[in-house]
């Protein structure tokens, strides 16, 4: 995950809608049926998966009340400590 990349996606979905990132999430995920999808290719499709919801998730903290930039580091020291485990 990239911290950058869900930042920009946050407010990607602050200025638009949560919907539109949903709705990308489900069309990635269909490709990833795809056989003929190299490892790579499928690497790529995963990253960028993982940073939709992400944003996704920090949207809900933002919602729920916090503010932006703690929910972004809140929500990368969760990840951080689960990669750590």
């Amino acid at each position: 995950m990239k911290l950058p990349v869900i930042k920009h996606l946050t407010q990607f979905i602050e200025e638009n809608d949560e919907d539109f990132v949903n709705e990308t999430i489900e069309t990635l995920e269909a490709l990833t049926e795809v056989p003929s999808l190299k490892d790579e290719e499928l690497d790529v499709i995963g990253e960028l998966i993982s940073n939709m919801y992400g944003a996704v998730e920090v949207n809900k903290m933002i919602k729920d009340g916090t503010p932006k930039k703690e929910a972004l580091n809140n929500f990368m020291q969760r990840v951080l400590g689960s990669i750590d485990k």
